[in-house]
């Protein structure tokens, strides 16, 4: 099964809940209808793509139908995808692998709230990159949650991996520390840093969430080199609420956005990229291992709209 194969089968709710509507909708309507165009803009909100995003989509396409005169239903829906593409942001041209090829090591924060699947996307990154013959390294920051270290663990024999973890309710920041001192004197190529889930909205958790980051900069003062938010698709428009809170505690360069094979709201994908200008970097759209596919835009939309 291709990529694209694969993420057009497992968007499938969200394929159904946008365009599938859209083309339902158009079936046999005027297509020069205001009133089917309105309805067009409130599928597109209900799918989380963004009130702002939504209306910036249609009013391009109320442009183009009176430049174009669109005389099938298809038409709409191509230019339906040509203008949601032309508004999102894409992802960074160079790949995550290649950033990496620049340091020793190369350090990612991993941050989130809980249950968005964050150890889940720590084990799958730590499999993807040492599957590319990189050493990596995860460092066991979440010593508040039972068992986190130990789920880790599993993860990082799974991928073979090595991984720094102390007991459970370990300072996280000495944990931390330790993990990234280690890295430095054995010439680690990656260091993955789990952390606690925490609320976007509890200001003693993510001022902890700061204290972090900058115990990373004592042991390495550029790092952070990527600090990616683990989101959950099926939130909808909660997810961005998190990624500003997130992105201003701590700056968020990345996103990764799970479990969007099981939700009808994988709009939240495009809205994340249109308003908080945050790219979107992988996707999961499955538990498997390889599970975990890169961005990108044209693949995404084509997957939700053909």
């Amino acid at each position: 099964m291709s990529l694209f194969t694969k993420l057009k089968e497992r968007l499938f709710r969200t394929r159904e809940q946008i365009f599938g509507r859209v083309s339902k909708l158009l079936r046999g309507s005027d297509l020069l209808n205001e009133q089917t165009l309105n309805a067009i803009e409130e599928i597109l909100i209900t799918s989380d793509i963004g009130v702002k995003t939504a209306h910036a989509i249609i009013a391009n396409l109320k442009q183009r139908i009176k430049k174009e005169k669109p005389s099938h239903p298809e038409d709409l829906t191509r230019w339906l995808r040509e203008e949601t593409e032309k508004l999102i942001v894409q992802s960074p041209a160079q790949p995550l692998e290649e950033r990496i090829a620049g340091f020793k090591p190369y350090v990612i924060l991993i941050v989130g709230v809980n249950g968005t699947g964050k150890t889940t996307t720590i084990g799958k990154l730590a499999h993807r990159f040492a599957s590319r013959g990189l050493r990596v390294m995860l460092a066991a920051g979440d010593t508040f949650r039972a068992a986190a270290s130990g789920q880790l663990e599993i993860w990082a024999k799974r991928s073979h991996v090595d991984i720094v973890r102390q007991s459970e309710g370990a300072d996280p920041a000495s944990v931390i520390y330790d993990a990234l001192a280690s890295a430095k004197a054995k010439q680690y190529d990656l260091v993955i840093i789990d952390t606690a889930g925490r609320l976007h909205t509890k200001v003693n958790l993510m001022e902890e969430l700061k204290k972090i980051d900058r115990v990373v900069k004592k042991q390495i003062p550029e790092a952070p080199h990527d600090t990616i938010l683990v989101l959950d698709g099926a939130t909808g428009q909660n997810a961005i609420q998190q990624a500003k809170q997130f992105s201003e505690a701590v700056g968020v360069t990345g996103i990764v956005m799970t479990k969007l094979d099981g939700t009808a709201k994988g709009g939240v994908v495009l809205a994340i990229q249109q308003e908080i200008k945050i790219p979107v970097l992988y996707i999961g759209v499955g538990e498997a291992v390889d599970d975990l596919v890169d961005f990108n835009l044209h693949d995404f939309v084509s997957a939700i709209v053909e």
